[in-house]
């Protein structure tokens, strides 16, 4: 399948496909193979067709999978060498890696892949930008705060995955600790809907033609609440945007290129 199709998105587990004419890989695989295989099935992928894996940062939502999509498939992990680093002390393996310096452009088979820093309590977490063809795609969660880094490289995208993670009065609501309140709540934690809505809002343009809300907290939001959050700041700005919020329990609506 040539497009973009969120296969699981939120702290159970986060897993992008990303088809091209030529290209196929996955960003993140923070779910168990089994259930990635599975995914991928629905949109008529094989695993075996998948080229490699790129990952973001190390936290377990992101990188479950690894450890078997590795010494099964023999799939070569994108990765920047902090991330790299943090996935072999966990896994205690040595899988093929494709090493990327955060900031450094780079190609893998007809996509220039971007990664940059983002704001979140990892070794070195990034977001990434896609470009192949005329399309330009944001990929963008696990940050808690917007830098004017993060906004000029999501600038003129047309299609973006943006976290929403939660409502401030549902994290400051629930019986959670309240450590866990002020690493969600702090500015190395997740973005919430109204950060994710002004920051929709700061860089929509009309070739801007799908936003996915990605990320969301499961007792701390709602598909809801995360979409009328995000179009009501969007409307008040003037403009409305196609928005699909992906889904942790199955594959969300993919993008198709062509």
């Amino acid at each position: 399948m040539e497009g973009f199709c969120p296969l699981a998105s939120g702290s159970k587990g986060n897993c992008i496909y990303v088809g091209t004419k030529k290209t196929k890989i996955l960003i993140d695989a923070g779910l168990s193979t089994k259930a990635i295989c599975e995914r991928l099935s629905t949109i008529n992928v094989d695993i075996t067709e998948i080229q490699a894996i790129l990952i973001s940062h190390e936290h377990g939502d992101h990188i479950q999978g690894l450890k078997v999509l590795s010494n099964r498939y023999n799939i070569p992990i994108i990765a920047n060498a902090q991330t790299a680093a943090a996935i072999v002390e966990h896994f205690h393996i040595q899988p093929k890696f494709k090493l990327f310096i955060t900031g450094e452009p780079f190609r893998f088979g007809d996509i220039e892949i971007h990664p940059f820093s983002i704001q979140h309590d990892a070794r070195d977490p990034v977001a990434f930008t896609l470009r192949f063809d005329s399309l330009k795609i944001g990929v963008c969660t696990d940050l808690g705060f917007v830098t004017s880094l993060v906004a000029n490289h999501l600038t003129n995208c047309n299609l973006l995955y943006v976290e929403a993670n939660h409502k401030p009065s549902m994290v400051h609501a629930s019986s959670r600790p309240m450590i866990y309140k002020q690493r969600v709540l702090g500015r190395s934690g997740h973005l919430s809907n109204e950060a994710c809505g002004e920051l929709v809002a700061h860089i929509a343009h009309d070739g801007l033609k799908q936003v996915y809300l990605a990320h969301l907290s499961s007792e701390c939001n709602t598909p809801e609440v995360a979409h009328g959050t995000v179009s009501e700041i969007l409307l008040a700005a003037g403009m409305t945007l196609p928005i699909a919020v992906a889904r942790q329990d199955r594959p969300t609506t993919p993008t198709l290129f062509s």
